[in-house]
């Protein structure tokens, strides 16, 4: 099926950077300008917004195959989703902290943070060939490890990392209280099939605005059932309480559920264009996403090596993703020079420490590929 409709920008430019900032999609945009236009005209007297959020809640489940919508809550960002972990386990002085030195900073900084409780950030070495050995994460694990937080797929090579080891070496922690597993999953969500379940996950955070195909400021947050009283929200307000809407009855009670880590009212139009997006992500299907962007990561890759681009990014079956991270075939040829020439001619990649970084979506083609090749020097 042709899903160009509901991408305007593919008469616009190509654009490769859905791992950066992605353009909303047209359902997505339409449920902003909808909202817009009710809200002006008849504020919130004829809206049934907050059941279309419970809605939403329903579809990004599905999409992650969690168990239901009470394990999802919605964030402002992944930062604020990691942080709900960071900030509402009960970290103990030498407690420990696992994760890569490669992180993007959303899923560093709040671990640093910690320090100052006496708590150990543990940082896994990337490899040269830009994979991160899950041995050596689960190594590194010991009866002080509390968290192992980790991005499903790095920013910076584009490794796409199998996670359901290390959330099995976890497991006997967790009888004491320790060894959870904390996922950035925002490169991930939207473009590869995830499933929570099956990765046995503790915790997920993802953003909206990169492969969800949604504005900033809006995204998910994945909480296991078994451990919503396990983590206490590091804010807390009237939406986080039972019977939050009898506004005169002040029952210091959390909800039971994923719900306990909203503590106001919603980002409304950020929340419908949200689902709006997902429900096209899932009336294309995950799988079908996901086989359309590797038959163009594909394409990719082998018409760089025909160049003489050297592929950074991991490609073995199991570790390959949306980024496609690579270097130019001389040296001296700067990569923001290259991204600054491609940009003249409306070719839309970015760079990543200090390499070019491609990242298409299922609705690119290949002649934007093609295009993309033709244009690098």
């Amino acid at each position: 099926m042709d899903w160009s409709e509901h991408f305007p920008i593919l008469k616009q430019m190509t654009f490769m950077n859905h791992a950066g900032v992605a353009p909303a999609s047209g359902p997505a945009a339409q449920a902003l300008r909808d909202y817009a236009d009710e809200a002006a005209t008849y504020a919130y007297t004829q809206s049934d917004w907050y059941k279309q959020a419970a809605r939403v809640k329903e579809l990004a489940a599905q999409l992650i195959n969690a168990r239901g919508r009470h394990e999802i809550a919605f964030i402002p960002n992944t930062t604020t989703g990691i942080s709900l972990v960071a900030r509402g386990l009960p970290w103990q002085a030498g407690d420990n902290v696992i994760i890569s030195n490669v992180e993007f900073p959303a899923n560093r900084y709040p671990w640093e943070d910690l320090k100052r409780l006496g708590v150990e950030v543990i940082e896994v070495p990337q490899q040269s060939d830009g994979r991160i050995d899950q041995e050596d994460i689960i190594e590194a694990i010991n009866d002080h490890t509390r968290v192992v937080a980790l991005s499903h797929v790095q920013f910076a090579s584009g490794l796409r990392m199998d996670l359901k080891p290390v959330s099995e070496a976890l497991r006997p922690l967790q009888r004491h209280g320790r060894g959870y597993l904390c996922v950035d999953g925002i490169q991930s969500v939207g473009v590869l099939p995830v499933d929570v379940q099956a990765m046995r996950v503790d915790f997920l955070s993802a953003d909206g605005h990169k492969w969800l195909l949604s504005p900033e400021g809006c995204g998910i947050f994945y909480c296991n059932e078994e451990l919503a009283d396990v983590l206490h929200p590091n804010v807390v307000g009237w939406l986080s309480m039972v019977d939050a809407t009898n506004y005169s009855n002040y029952r210091f009670e959390l909800l039971p559920d994923a719900r306990r880590f909203e503590p106001g009212t919603y980002n409304i139009p950020g929340i419908l264009a949200l689902g709006k997006s997902i429900e096209l992500l899932l009336e294309v299907g995950i799988d079908e996403v996901w086989r359309r962007v590797e038959h163009l990561t594909t394409r990719l890759c082998d018409g760089l090596a025909s160049k003489g681009y050297r592929v950074f990014s991991p490609r073995r079956q199991d570790e390959t993703s949306g980024i496609v991270i690579f270097e130019p075939p001389v040296d001296g040829l700067d990569a923001t020079s290259v991204v600054a020439k491609l940009k003249e001619q409306n070719v839309i990649i970015v760079v990543r420490d200090g390499k070019l970084r491609a990242s298409p979506h299922f609705y690119n083609t290949e002649a934007q590929i093609d295009r993309l090749l033709e244009t690098l020097p």
